[in-house]
């Protein structure tokens, strides 16, 4: 009966330093994964700087366009419809 239990707590010790090798490693994987995330979203923005710079006049001739045309789309009638 003592071996019985000595093999169960050898396998539990073997099964929880596997488990907590295991652990370690997902974190370095986790902070590599944050890095990588963070690269990309940098790169993004850096996309998106360049091509607001490049396409700036052609950005700003729309809005204004817009901002032309918007108050024309709303109706200008101030009457409440009747039953």
């Amino acid at each position: 009966m003592v071996t019985l239990f000595q093999s169960l707590y050898t396998l539990s010790l073997v099964t929880a330093d596997r488990v907590s090798g295991r652990v370690e490693s997902l974190k370095g994987e986790r902070g590599a994964s944050a890095v990588e995330y963070a690269l990309l979203v940098g790169l993004i923005a850096i996309a998106v700087v360049v091509a607001v710079g490049a396409f700036g006049g052609k950005l700003k001739t729309l809005f204004d366009g817009i901002s032309i045309e918007a108050p024309k789309a709303v109706p200008t009638t101030s009457t409440a419809p009747t039953s």
